[in-house]
């Protein structure tokens, strides 16, 4: 009951195509005419992969700036939507409040 069935593999339908037949081909080797040197010489040191340019750092800060803008914006008007619907909520907990209490007056 608790033992995995280990699917089968289907039996192939229709036109099999045998695997492509591989040939080894043997390399010859290659003997090395010069000698190696003892020493190897370090590379020399390659240039900054990224050179910025000013118009680079104004395009950056300027992208920067618009970004802290609008997540700003985003942030605040967030806000400002939380807070409205604490005002309604509170305003419509008053009119109900001061609905109950007339209510309970008259009776």
């Amino acid at each position: 009951m608790f033992r995995p069935k280990v699917p089968t593999m289907p039996q192939p339908s229709g036109l099999v195509i045998p695997p492509a037949v591989t040939v080894e081909r043997t390399v010859p080797a290659v003997t090395a005419q010069h000698p190696v040197p003892a020493v190897v010489p370090t590379p020399a040191p390659s240039r900054a992969a990224i050179q910025i340019t000013p118009g680079a750092v104004v395009a950056l800060v300027g992208g920067g700036t618009a970004v802290v803008l609008v997540l700003g914006a985003v942030l605040v008007s967030m806000l400002l939507a939380v807070a409205l619907t604490g005002v309604s909520l509170a305003v419509c907990a008053l009119v109900v409040r001061s609905l109950m209490s007339t209510a309970t007056k008259h009776r």
